[in-house]
């Protein structure tokens, strides 16, 4: 344990005094992590603070190619939105229509109009990029 934990410090001194790049695997990710956890604290204006922001900036486009979080299903979007404000069916009759339509928008035997997203975006508060997906 020991041993390992002197080849951490190593490689983490040798990265302290290296110039960093774009992180393209797994290896990389976990020692710029290590080193992000070490000079967190830093100061704007010293050079770990500067290492501090870039090191943020990489590790945080490295987790967007790889841990990229796909846009939620648009009706289960609104139901969730709909458990969150506690609204039921016959509160969106105002911004969909019909209790019926409502009905057959939430069990997926209608789809979404073009007016119906515009209306639910601001209502619900839902952004539009995931209201105009496919489902």
């Amino acid at each position: 344990m020991e041993l390992i934990r002197n080849m951490i410090k190593s490689t983490l001194l040798k990265f302290n005094k290296m110039n960093w790049k774009v992180i393209k695997n797994e290896k990389e990710y976990q020692i710029a992590l290590k080193r992000l956890e070490i000079i967190f604290d830093s100061k704007k204006s010293s050079k770990n603070g500067d290492e501090l922001e870039l090191l943020s900036l990489l590790i945080d486009n490295y987790e967007k190619e790889k841990f990229a979080i796909d846009l939620p299903d648009p009706i289960e979007a609104i139901k969730f939105r709909m458990e969150q404000l506690g609204y039921n069916q016959k509160d969106l009759t105002d911004v969909i229509g019909l209790k019926s339509r409502v009905s057959e928008i939430l069990n997926r035997k209608r789809k979404l109009t073009l007016d119906m997203i515009r209306k639910l975006h601001e209502t619900l508060g839902i952004p539009t990029e995931v209201l105009i997906r496919e489902y």
